[in-house]
């Protein structure tokens, strides 16, 4: 009986998780606050936003290798978006592109 409610806690915790910023969340908050989502594909989220600066709409996130049509169905309405300051990084990747 005790392993059925710990069960039951653990998996009432990631269908009610609350939403997230995916552009200012951390790996370990993404990996707990989205369904299908587990920590490597989280931290996968992240070293992408930091390569190539904030995500702008829900698509985005399928240029994240692991993150699928299915996965963004079941998260829609918990992934939030804001506007951040761009990193140093992706706006010197974008000049450079420019530059070519």
């Amino acid at each position: 009986m005790k392993i059925f409610i710990v069960l039951l806690a653990v998996f009432s915790f990631s269908a009610f998780a609350a939403p997230v910023n995916i552009n200012k969340a951390d790996a370990k908050t993404i990996a707990e606050s989205l369904n299908g989502i587990g920590i490597k594909k989280a931290e996968e989220i992240v070293k992408y936003r930091k390569k190539h600066g904030a995500f702008k709409k829900h698509k985005d996130l399928m240029n994240v290798k692991g993150i699928g049509e299915k996965t963004l169905k079941k998260n829609k309405s918990d992934i939030q978006f804001s506007k951040v300051k761009p990193n140093k990084k992706a706006k010197k990747q974008k000049k450079s592109k420019k530059e070519k």
